[in-house]
């Protein structure tokens, strides 16, 4: 595959990508590059189940989160191995073979275009999770309508002064907040079968960041005022210092309990539907290897 002028996530650079080689913001070619490919039970309980997620961790990235907990392979780029888009199909039928509840797309942006022609190749009997940082065009979305069954986004900001300095991205709350209802608007109201698996829908994610209550109750705020009825949402708690976090003293630590339990309190007054993931997450046990597995 060859992308002449890419477009593909906001960020529109319009950089070539050869197959393996791209000078581009996501610094990838036009191949996916896979870092790990394997089940993850550490998602939401719809998506983790009793199996598993057949999560596949995309390198490369659009989004520069200095405190990417995946920093390793985002913005370093340190790990991964390029596969053909036929490549990729086979690596989703051995995790399907594994029991992998479904197949968990792990910042997929950059490579929506052999993305959606490996689900092309062949009709999957599991869900598609597309999990993204809610960085993304609404001309890439609408490429993918049909071919996810579930989005699975981040809404990081509320104050594009924050996005722009932890995330290098000073347009991201217009675009992450038009992605997610483009999303919702894709899957419609969350779907679950008898064993309260998801089968369908959008579930946004929200980090609390230290220091930073006010933006994840902005956030909170803005959510349920706009989310159409049925779309729950992930309240983390799991933010540890990595990348270079560590060169920004404000978020150089975890959240303390007084933070959590805030923001906590503002979902609860809000009513709004979904899951609260416990402080206990905020550890690096539950960041996986990268290293190639199930490549």
């Amino acid at each position: 595959m060859r992308i002449e002028s890419c477009t593909l996530c906001p960020r529109k650079c319009g950089a070539l990508r050869e197959e393996e080689q791209g000078r581009g913001y996501c610094g990838m070619g036009a191949n996916p590059v896979v870092a790990r490919a394997a089940l993850h039970f550490w998602e939401e309980p719809c998506i983790s189940g009793k199996r598993g997620s057949g999560t596949v961790f995309f390198t490369g990235c659009s989004l520069k989160c200095v405190f990417c907990q995946n920093y390793q392979i985002s913005t370093e780029r340190e790990v991964g191995k390029s596969v053909t888009a036929e490549q990729l199909a086979d690596i989703f039928d051995r995790l399907v073979a594994q029991g992998a509840h479904n197949i968990n797309l792990v910042n997929p942006t950059h490579f929506a275009l052999p993305i959606a022609q490996a689900l092309r190749l062949r009709k999957l009997p599991v869900p598609v999770v597309y999990n993204s940082g809610g960085y993304e065009t609404l001309e890439t979305l609408k490429l993918l309508e049909g071919l996810v069954d579930i989005y699975l986004p981040d809404l990081k900001y509320a104050d594009n002064a924050l996005a722009k300095t932890f995330s290098g991205a000073a347009d991201y709350v217009e675009t992450a907040q038009a992605a997610v209802l483009e999303m919702a608007r894709q899957t419609g109201p969350a779907q679950y079968d008898a064993d309260g698996m998801m089968t369908r829908g959008t579930i946004v994610r929200h980090l609390i960041l230290p220091g930073h209550t006010r933006n994840s109750i902005a956030v909170l705020d803005w959510l349920s005022s706009h989310l159409p009825d049925g779309v729950p949402v992930s309240l983390m708690a799991q933010y540890i210092p990595c990348g270079k976090a560590q060169e920004y003293p404000e978020i150089n630590r975890t959240i303390t309990r007084r933070e959590y339990e805030k923001v906590q309190q503002h979902l609860f007054d809000l009513g709004l539907d979904g899951f609260i993931q416990e402080r206990t997450s905020a550890s690096e046990k539950f960041i996986p290897p990268f290293n190639l597995e199930g490549v």
